[in-house]
């Protein structure tokens, strides 16, 4: 639901309220993170720091694998820190950005002081259990939540942390051709005319090394099409980024209404999933898919999960989960046929 000004004034102040007199604070992204939970968090370090005598520090546990992820880093001089090299000890309050406790898809403790979340994922916890929650799907991206705040602060925008917004909301919601609301819409087009368009342009077109086409050549290779559902298995991947990649390219298929992506990162079984279908709920499908196998999440027309997987047990999963997303799909146990023919 979108907020008026002074709905959005007042929930600045409960925010302030919420970290006054904690001398530091950790914002802790989900695992591997994207634009949107990196820009939505140096955000958010930007109003603590700006509004409350506070040191933030933004977190991660994971990589950030994705050639165009680690360029909007590089480029616009984000430091996120990974979560593993930080001294826990002293930090008086957690935020969470882009995910939330429940989750399955960061790397949260119980016993850390978490104060506060922000995400636009469906609600897996009990907000009444922190002291400021904000979690509404309502946005297309937590970029866009965010940016109501800097806006309700009156604070003004770098050009770096404008620019971050800009891309998060460009990626996360496909330039607004994704599950983008009026919100999302605003933001995006406040946020283009503050953007450094060299460095996106930059961050957009960053190399990528052999690797990244060998993943390609042999998603292709490997494509199955079941009627509307196309799927495809990398085995074994160097980044887990690369496995949402590909169902994002997949679902380009003419006449595919459902695409999937598989494979292997270290212990896990990654998988993602795509739909044109705005009313779908792809979360709610993966949860299914993954029930009692792993932890997944999602909303609309995206999600994504991950199942634990013992050494040499890849292939009974991986057969697993594919033959749970074709029944919940209501789709025939058939072999299906290849995307692209050998030879």
């Amino acid at each position: 639901m979108k907020q008026t000004a002074s709905g959005s004034a007042a929930r600045l102040e409960q925010l302030l309220r919420t970290f006054q007199g904690a001398p530091s604070v950790v914002i802790l992204t989900h695992d591997n993170p994207d634009p949107d939970a990196l820009a939505s968090a140096f955000a958010l370090r930007h109003l603590l720091e700006n509004l409350c005598d506070t040191r933030a520090r933004v977190a991660f546990s994971g990589l950030i694998g994705r050639a165009e992820n680690r360029a909007m880093v590089k480029v616009l001089g984000l430091e996120p820190e990974p979560l593993s090299t930080l001294d826990l000890s002293g930090v008086a309050a957690f935020a969470m950005v882009d995910t939330q406790p429940g989750s399955g898809n960061n790397s949260w403790v119980d016993e850390w002081p978490l104060v506060a979340v922000f995400d636009h994922h469906p609600l897996k916890f009990e907000p009444d259990t922190i002291a400021f929650a904000d979690v509404s799907e309502s946005y297309g991206a937590t970029a866009t939540m965010m940016l109501r705040y800097l806006d309700a602060a009156e604070l003004e925008l770098p050009t770096n942390l404008a620019t971050a917004l800009f891309y998060a909301l460009r990626s996360e919601t496909l330039d607004l051709g994704r599950e983008a609301g009026e919100a999302d819409r605003e933001a995006y087009f406040r946020l283009l005319e503050q953007a450094d368009l060299v460095s996106v342009a930059r961050i957009q077109r960053a190399r990528v090394p052999r690797e990244y086409f060998r993943a390609f050549h042999q998603a292709i290779e490997r494509a199955v099409v079941y009627d509307k559902v196309v799927m495809t298995d990398l085995q074994v991947v160097a980044v887990p980024d690369i496995v949402a990649e590909i169902a994002d390219f997949l679902l380009r298929l003419q006449g595919a209404e459902w695409s999937c992506c598989i494979g292997q990162y270290r212990n896990d079984l990654v998988v993602s999933l795509r739909t044109t279908d705005p009313f779908a709920h792809a979360g709610r499908f993966i949860r299914r898919i993954v029930a009692g196998l792993g932890t997944a999440g999602g909303h609309g027309t995206m999600a994504g999960g991950q199942v634990p997987v013992a050494e040499g047990a890849y292939e009974e999963m991986a057969t697993t989960v594919t033959q749970r997303l074709l029944a919940a799909l209501g789709q025939d146990l058939s072999p299906g046929e290849a995307l692209v023919r050998s030879g």
